[in-house]
This record gives C-alpha cells, sequence and structure tokens, in this order.
C-alpha cells in the first residue's frame, strides 16, 4: 500500500497545484517515506517550495519525551526555514505563524484515539486556515488501530487539548476522514484537500489498520513505540489520570499498568469475576517492572501487560476501553480505599481531574468510585455513544 505522502511524492500530477506556492509542513518523526527518509527532506528534494514547517506535541523531531514538556520554535538547518512550535507557548497557530506560507501538508501518524493530540492540532490548524484563506492538504496515513469504535462521547463543556470534538475514545477514522468531519461540524471555509492512501485494508488481519509486514513502525510520539501498544491507547491512556504506572520509563509503555501496592493476579482475577466478556480478543499477563523514570520510578511494581500481538488475538472483540476501566473498578473493589486519581492541571486545564479530562467527562470516573454500579451500568451509558458514532462517522468514510 501507499500512504498520501508516498502518492504526492511519485506523482507530479498531484504536486502540480503546489507549483508558484509557499508550502508549510507539519510533521513528526513518523512522517517518513516508505524509504523512511523524513518528509521535509524528501519533500524539498522534489522540489516542493518549503517556507515553514510545524511540529506539533513533542516537537518535529518527537525529543520531548512526556506531556507538557513544551518545544520551542527554532530555524531548520538544513533548510534555513522557521518550525514554529504547536505545543510551545501557544497551541494554536498565530498570525505570525500563517504568514510564510500558502497551503501546509498536515501529515501526522494518529493512534485512532480521540486524547492523541494531533487531531485536536489538526482542528486549530484547519480554524486558522480559515480564518486567514489557507489551504490544508492532509497527507493520509493509517488509523493503526482500524475502524472499531468504543468509548463515551465527549460532553458538551469538556472540549480540551486532548478533547478535539464530540467523539468516542476510539473513533475509527483516519486524520484525512477527521478533517472532513471538522470542518462539517464546526463550519469552516477551507480549502481542504487529502491525499488519499491507496490500498490501505483495515477490516484484514494481521494489521487490522496498519500494514503489518509492509511498513515499518516509527514512534510517532516517544512512548508509542509499536502496534501493540496503539492498540491498548485507547485503554491505558486512562491510566494517565491514575497514580499506577502506566509503564512510562519501561520498554512497554502504555502496554501494562502496575504499582507497588496491588496484587496483579487479584486484580485479574477480580476483572474476569465482574465482565469477563470485557476480556475478550487479548490476553492479560501479571508481571513485575521497576520504571527508570515517571511514576513509582525506581519501584519494583507488580501489574498487568495487555498482549494483542499473540496469533489468537481478536481485533473486533478486543475492547481496550473497557478493559481499563474494568481495571479501575478491579481495584476500587479490592482496595477501596486506594489513592487510585491523580489531581493536577492535566494538558493545561484547571480544576478538573485529569481522569475526567482524559474521559471528557466524570462519567467514567463515577462508575469506578460507585460501589454499586455494575459492568452493565457502564455499558448502558457507552453503546448509545458508540451506537450514534458510527452512524454519524459514515459520511466522512473515504475508504
Amino acid at each position: 500500500m501507499r500512504f498520501g505522502l508516498d502518492r504526492l511524492l511519485a506523482d507530479p500530477q498531484l504536486r502540480a497545484p503546489l507549483a508558484g506556492r509557499r508550502v508549510a509542513y507539519l510533521a513528526h518523526p513518523a512522517s517518513v517515506t516508505t524509504g523512511l527518509e523524513h518528509g521535509l527532506d524528501a519533500l524539498a528534494t522534489a522540489g516542493v517550495n518549503l517556507t515553514a514547517a510545524f511540529g506539533p506535541q513533542h516537537g518535529l523531531r518527537g525529543d520531548k519525551q512526556d506531556n507538557m514538556v513544551e518545544s520551542p520554535d527554532f530555524t531548520d538547518p538544513v533548510h534555513g526555514i522557521p518550525v514554529f512550535s504547536l505545543y510551545g507557548e501557544v497551541r494554536r497557530p498565530t498570525e505570525a505563524m500563517m504568514g510564510p506560507w500558502d497551503v501546509v501538508l498536515v501529515d501526522l501518524q494518529d493512534l485512532g484515539c480521540r486524547i492523541y493530540t494531533f487531531i485536536t492540532t489538526l482542528r486549530y490548524v484547519l480554524e486558522a486556515a480559515a480564518v486567514h484563506g489557507k489551504s490544508v492538504w492532509v497527507l493520509d496515513r493509517p488509523n493503526p488501530v482500524g475502524r472499531p469504535v468504543e468509548g463515551l462521547t465527549l460532553r458538551e463543556g469538556w472540549e480540551s487539548f486532548v478533547g478535539a470534538g464530540p467523539m468516542p475514545m476510539r473513533h475509527g477514522l483516519t486524520l484525512g476522514e477527521l478533517g472532513r468531519w471538522f470542518i462539517d461540524r464546526l463550519k469552516l471555509d477551507v480549502d481542504y484537500r487529502v491525499i488519499e492512501m491507496e490500498g490501505w485494508r483495515p477490516d484484514e488481519g494481521p494489521g487490522w489498520g496498519w500494514p503489518l509486514g509492509e511498513r515499518t513502525w516509527v514512534n510517532p510520539s516517544p512512548n508509542a513505540p509499536n502496534l501493540w501498544m496503539a492498540r491498548a491507547y485507547a485503554g491505558t491512556v486512562m491510566l494517565e489520570g491514575a497514580t499506577l504506572s502506566e509503564g512510562r520509563g519501561t520498554t512497554r509503555p502504555l502496554e501494562l499498568f502496575g504499582a507497588p501496592d496491588i496484587d496483579a493476579k487479584a486484580v485479574i482475577a477480580e476483572m474476569r469475576a465482574l465482565a469477563p466478556g470485557w476480556l475478550a480478543g487479548c490476553k492479560l499477563r501479571d508481571c513485575w517492572f521497576e520504571p527508570t523514570f515517571h511514576k513509582h520510578v525506581g519501584k519494583l511494581c507488580n501489574g498487568v501487560q495487555i498482549h494483542t500481538e499473540d496469533p489468537d488475538y481478536d481485533h473486533r472483540a478486543f475492547r481496550p476501553w473497557r478493559i481499563q476501566a474494568l481495571a479501575f473498578k478491579a481495584i476500587r473493589r479490592l482496595y477501596p480505599d486506594y489513592d487510585l486519581w491523580r489531581d493536577f492541571p492535566y494538558e493545561y486545564e484547571i480544576g478538573k481531574l485529569p481522569i475526567d479530562v482524559i474521559n471528557a467527562s466524570p462519567l467514567l470516573r463515577e462508575w469506578v468510585d460507585d460501589a454499586a454500579a455494575a459492568p452493565a451500568d457502564l455499558d448502558a451509558l457507552t453503546r448509545p455513544d458508540e451506537t450514534a458514532w458510527e452512524e454519524e462517522r459514515r459520511r466522512y468514510l473515504i475508504y
């Protein structure tokens, strides 16, 4: 298969509308060609008139390890163009940032999850382009976790940098398709184009969204090291709002969770007792790990790893958001007074618990903390959201 960047580079007719125009490039470390050349260099070699670049969260080079670690603006030492940070002093492009270019090529590898901030950056760029009369082209890339939909929809008043709009946690769209949804929903008057992929087959294994065996995985952010992390991420990202470690500081971040003071075998047993059907599609394994940085640094943690690389992995049955919700519920039942929820200004949101910002409402946390609430109660809240989104997104599908 071919990604949008590769098609643009290979086809002079696709590039023809860029002739005589000043071009910006919004990218990160995974913005590479099939030959692993970074798109900034490949576009310059192809004769595209690059006059600016943008870096999202973690930076154009992906050098910033954690959330809320900002990147500065700089001048690219090879191409001599300004590189503007959209995760530094500002999150939205400023008027000065909009000046040096006519069309921006957005070439970001997403993880298919509402909280992954690259989709919010796309929204902000589209809004700025509409104001300033600029063009936006998305060089489309796969949603590596394919088409499944899962999770509660963002509630009114809960938009944030990790909540760009009313969609569930797993949205099942590509970045190019999300751009169409943003434009329609926000009623933006913007010149928009998607350079589509060829041969993307999200309903086929073993990749189920990612062309496994055809394309090399390059980390789109420092703690996104492989496809298995991407599959678990729509659930394990909630750990950023919990005191449990999500495995940052290990070699398998966001595939596992744990803490020094939990019994992982007991947690898994409680999960199976509460909602065995929610654990379908993957394998859970109790394990031990010691983070070299971040939460519980230097402490031996007992934890659970979510395995999706097994040949028995069932993509259609796997529900990572429910698995992580169930893990929280099991811990709350086993340890009723456990200090589970972190409290700090997550992604600069003041006065809201991070777990609520992540889930774009307090509904998930309230379900976990309510001793009388059962798995069926969370399903009753969530299934209508999932069904409604599956219907809403239909008209924006390209593939």
